[in-house]
């Protein structure tokens, strides 16, 4: 096998420990948790330097397209046999370990080419501490030691997500005529018991029984198997243990689990440490509502389910027309059991979420020619599977080769394409890869992440799917509630109507309290039920039937079956869904490090680039000097700026002018007045410079205001201001003579 024999370097901490010397290595796990962003963690830079030169990450290694095709023909081949088991309808155990074995073999790639990619001059640790030192944000509680998975957005952070939330209800919500929602966070049990949380946020872990470190069971279990997987060691008695432990992983108990973690001798991945015995663990985040505690409830691990309950009334406020979108802003929370990657994996979170109803038969959308032509890097489900490489498609050719299943699907990932782009997404680092048929629901019909490539590697940024109706029947079965619309029918029609119309008097006198819940029953009915029923009623003379698990019978003269013609001018449909569905804490971590630099010629300077239109502050005020002939013309263009609604710094500090500049692009102020010797001169001028390019101009005072704005909204650009306004090359007085 090709794949056997191709050694990937996909455990990178451990080879780095191996080859570096202790006295140069004082980084470890420990550390960097515990001091993310802070000076300390440079410590090892130097040997984390040289081990990046080293001939690990050598990228000299031939023509890449030789050195990745054994890799990609080993998932084509597997691949092939998945698709090939499905046709034949084989064992689901057969087809389960074949998509393991598939998965080891697109990780091995994706490791590879992660591998022969270009140099990223992107230092992460000084990101952070740039992040950590500005107060961008920080682990919360940080004076008792922190939390892990909790962060508290600091001043600038703040603005920045306030910004780009902001930017999202425009760019979805305003324009696209959505309805917004601000429901509670915190949910009665019984609506996660519809929706299938309850079961499905239900997990296994194990504690390091001397630090107490949690760790999913699963996880670790999986990890330990593909390692194995991965060894050329390995035989292939073992290969084929692995692959059919790893298939059936979703449905051991955690005694099994136990067994297995006692079998492979699993150890704490951090400390070597033994491990406890896998023990229940819910990553909802459980509490009780009101002071009897009778009612459990949960905070909500994600928004959605507020809008679905919720439908009717959207639906009556749009005068029961479809299509229509649901939308809502709010925080969610995972009990995640280690958190992990700053605020890639958290357990309070902030998500923007679109629920867009449509007709099943009619998954369409009139904006769609507007978005056709746009070219977005697509990696589909087939190309996966084939070991190709994610690939360059218009969003209209993608929807005409049935790639993406529909075009309301694909207007949707387009419009994510582009908000992401605006606010700073580097388009070379993203790309929509297609879930493959294991790794959706069995209700979805297709599913996408828009993933942001960074030093963790390729990461879920934007889920966007086609739900089907999923949801509104659970929550219909669940409530006895129609979550339905109403659709008019281009001409009447006739049908048929069998219904079980029960006899009151008697179902009353025979079950007493339960005679509610049972007439309840019969009424929803569906047609074949009431035929069943009819069936055994003339058969059996009796009935039975459960309902929330209490059994009943009926008799004969208990109810009374009825046929008749009714026309319908109108009919009821369950809408699909389409979800957009955006972490925020991800794209934000995305886009900052997508726009982290340092500047040429000086290592210590770093500075952010992000997008005028979601920068944190959009201009700063900095006079020249200290000198007070300054002051009146700083305090009438601050007050000049606040009447426009530019958000601005001002910075009077001692420092110089370039020490201020270099504070200010650090928390990536795109634009910089300055007020000088030369301002104080009749017309009143001050110099404006831009972050990026480091060019200035100088512009009359009363009309700074309105540039900066029209800058910072994208009705102008800063090469129109530079053909506009000459360019300033120094001041001409040094005084205030």
């Amino acid at each position: 096998m090709a794949l056997r024999s191709v050694t990937v370097a996909v455990c990178l901490r451990q080879l780095f420990l191996a080859r570096t010397p202790q006295r140069q290595l004082n980084l470890s796990v420990k550390s960097l948790a515990g001091s993310w962003g802070s000076r300390k963690a440079f410590q090892g830079k130097k040997a984390w330097k040289a081990w990046q030169e080293s001939s690990v990450f050598d990228h000299d290694m031939g023509d890449c397209d030789e050195v990745l095709a054994p890799l990609r023909a080993a998932v084509k081949e597997q691949g092939d046999l998945v698709r090939k088991l499905k046709e034949e309808k084989a064992d689901v155990n057969d087809v389960k370990k074949a998509v393991v074995e598939l998965k080891a073999r697109k990780k091995a790639l994706e490791d590879k080419e992660l591998a022969l990619a270009p140099k990223d001059d992107f230092d992460r640790l000084k990101m952070e501490d740039a992040l950590k030192r500005r107060f961008f944000y920080d682990q919360s509680f940080a004076i008792y030691g922190g939390v892990s998975g909790l962060y508290d957005f600091g001043p600038v952070g703040c603005a920045l997500k306030a910004n780009f939330i902001n930017l999202w209800r425009n760019h979805f919500i305003i324009e696209e005529g959505m309805l917004e929602v601000d429901c509670s966070m915190l949910t009665p049990e019984s609506v996660f018991k519809a929706s299938g949380h309850l079961e499905r946020f239900a997990d296994y872990m194990v504690k390091d029984l001397k630090t107490g470190e949690c760790f999913r069971a699963d996880h670790l279990l999986k990890a330990h198997l593909e390692k194995l997987l991965q060894d050329k060691k390995t035989t292939s008695q073992q290969r084929d243990e692995c692959t059919t432990v790893l298939a059936r992983l979703d449905n051991y108990t955690k005694e099994e689990l136990g067994v297995f973690f006692k079998k492979y001798e699993l150890k704490s991945p951090l400390t070597n440490n033994s491990l406890s015995e896998p023990m229940d663990f819910n990553l909802m985040f459980g509490t009780s509502i009101g002071p009897t505690g009778n009612m459990p409830g949960y905070l909500r691990p994600e928004t959605a389910q507020g809008i679905f309950v919720n439908f009717k009334r959207l639906l009556e406020f749009n005068q029961g027309r479809l299509p229509f979108a649901g939308a809502q802003i709010g925080n969610a929370f995972r009990n995640e059991i280690s958190p992990r990657s700053g605020l890639i994996r958290v357990r309070e979170f902030t998500m923007c979420e679109i629920e867009h109803f449509i007709d099943p038969s009619h998954k369409d959308h009139p904006k769609f020619p507007s978005v056709a032509d746009l070219k977005v890097k697509i990696f589909s489900a087939c190309d996966q599977m084939a070991g190709k490489s994610a690939s360059q498609m218009s969003i209209g050719q993608a929807v005409e080769q049935g790639i993406i299943a529909n075009r309301v699907l694909g207007y949707f990932m387009a419009r994510i394409y582009l908000f992401m782009i605006k606010v700073g997404v580097d388009p070379d680092k993203l790309r929509f890869r297609q879930h493959l048929d294991n790794e959706m629901a069995h209700y979805a019909k297709d599913c996408w992440d828009a993933e942001c490539k960074t030093s963790y590697g390729w990461v879920e940024c934007v889920g966007c799917a086609d739900r089907s109706c999923y949801d509104l029947s659970c929550h219909t079965k669940a409530t006895k509630v129609p979550l339905v619309a109403e659709k008019k029918l281009p001409e009447p029609k006739i049908i048929d109507v069998v219904e079980a119309v029960p006899q009151k008097g008697i179902v009353g006198k025979a079950f007493k309290k339960d005679a509610k819940v049972i007439m309840e029953h019969m009424a929803s009915l569906s047609e074949d039920q009431v035929v069943e029923l009819e069936k055994n009623l003339k058969e059996k003379s009796e009935a039975e039937f459960q309902v929330d698990g209490k059994s009943f019978s009926l008799k004969p003269d208990m109810v009374t079956i009825k046929r008749y013609q009714k026309t319908l001018h109108v009919e009821e449909i369950q809408p699909s869904v389409i979800e957009p569905s955006f972490g925020v804490g991800r794209i934000l971590y995305a886009i900052l490090e997508h726009n982290f630099k340092v500047r040429e010629g000086d290592e210590q300077r770093t500075y952010f680039t992000l997008p005028a239109i979601i920068a944190p502050y959009k201009c700063s005020v900095l006079p020249l000097s200290s000198n007070k002939d300054f002051e009146p013309l700083v305090q009438s263009l601050s007050k000049a700026l606040s009447e426009a609604n530019i958000s601005h710094k001002v910075d009077s500090s001692s420092g110089s002018i370039g020490r201020r500049y270099a504070r200010t692009d650090e928390i990536a102020i795109p634009f910089g007045i300055t007020v000088d010797f030369d301002s104080l001169k009749e017309p009143h001028t001050a110099t404006l410079r831009e972050r990026d390019t480091l060019k200035q101009i100088r512009a009359p005072v009363d009309e700074l205001p309105t540039i900066v704005k029209d800058l910072s909204d994208g009705k102008t650009t800063w090469r129109d201001v530079l053909q506009k306004y000459p360019s300033f090359e120094g001041q001409e007085s040094t005084s205030g003579q």
